[in-house]
C-alpha cells in the first residue's frame, strides 16, 4: 500500500438498525486489502462498540479511519454529554444506558473495556457538555 486510505462515516444517533454500518464497511475494505483476520476482528469489534456507544449515549457522531502499511487508526468523535467519570466507565459491567436500551440487549457496560482490549493504542478525550473523542490504533 503506497499511501494511506482514509474513510469517513457519519453515525446516525436515531436508528439502531444503522449502528454497525461503518464497522461492517471497514471490515469489508480490510478484507479486500488482505489485512490479517486478527487485525480485522480487532478493528471491527472496537469500531462496533464505539458506534453503539455513539447511538446510545451521544445521538450519533463521526468516525474517521486511516489505513496505513503498519496500522489502522480510528477517531470516533461525538458531541454528546461527555463521560462524567472515565475511570468508572472503564470498569466492566458499569453502564449508564437507560432501561429501554438494556431491554434491546445493549448497555451491558462492556463497550469501553472491549474497545481498550481489542486495540493496541486507546486514548479517550472527554469533556462534559461537549462530547467524547476516542483515538484508537490497531497494528497490522
Amino acid at each position: 500500500m503506497a499511501d494511506s486510505i482514509r474513510l469517513h462515516y457519519d453515525v446516525s444517533g436515531t436508528d439502531f438498525t444503522l449502528a454497525g454500518a461503518a464497522s461492517s464497511d471497514v471490515k469489508r475494505t480490510l478484507k479486500q486489502l488482505g489485512i490479517s483476520p486478527d487485525a480485522i476482528r480487532n478493528v471491527a469489534i472496537a469500531m462496533y462498540e464505539g458506534e453503539i456507544n455513539m447511538v446510545i449515549h451521544a445521538g450519533g457522531g463521526e468516525i474517521d479511519v486511516e489505513i496505513t502499511e503498519n496500522d489502522i487508526r480510528m477517531v470516533l468523535e461525538d458531541h454528546g454529554p461527555g463521560i462524567e467519570n472515565v475511570e468508572l466507565a472503564m470498569k466492566e459491567g458499569y453502564s449508564t444506558a437507560p432501561d429501554n436500551i438494556r431491554s434491546l440487549g445493549f448497555g451491558a457496560g462492556m463497550g469501553l473495556p472491549n474497545i481498550k482490549k481489542y486495540t493496541d493504542d486507546f486514548r479517550i478525550e472527554t469533556q462534559l457538555g461537549v462530547g467524547t473523542k476516542l483515538i484508537l490504533k490497531v497494528n497490522i
